[in-house]
């Protein structure tokens, strides 16, 4: 009887050990596939930071090219503006010059006439 507890005791012992062995070999393979998945979303997280690192500085450089063109624009109006103040002060000047030369003209009229 011993002898049979004896050989039942170590057949379970084996058993034992061969499915603590499946564990180890199983739990090493857990922990490799999660590593290798640690590393897959440390890439792409990596990735997804390049992109949107790319992307802002796109924006920057479109941002700074606008207000660039936008800068130019508004100088461009503003020396529009100079010019049309410009022109309705010279058109006021020509037609006081026009007025006085229309007065003079009918002034030597008058006294040609008499």
């Amino acid at each position: 009887q011993l002898h049979l507890t004896m050989s039942e005791k170590n057949e379970l012992t084996k058993s034992l050990e061969i499915v603590q062995k499946e564990l180890q070999e199983k739990e090493s393979e857990m922990k490799r596939e999660i590593s290798e998945y640690k590393d897959r979303l440390l890439q792409a997280e990596k990735e997804h930071q390049d992109a949107v690192t790319e992307a802002s500085r796109k924006n920057e450089v479109e941002i700074e090219a606008c207000q660039d063109k936008m800068n130019s624009l508004e100088h461009f109006i503003s020396s529009q503006k100079l010019e049309i103040e410009h022109l309705k002060s010279s058109k006021e000047e020509l037609n006081n010059s026009l007025k006085e030369a229309n007065q003079t003209l009918g002034e030597l009229l008058k006294t040609k006439v008499r």
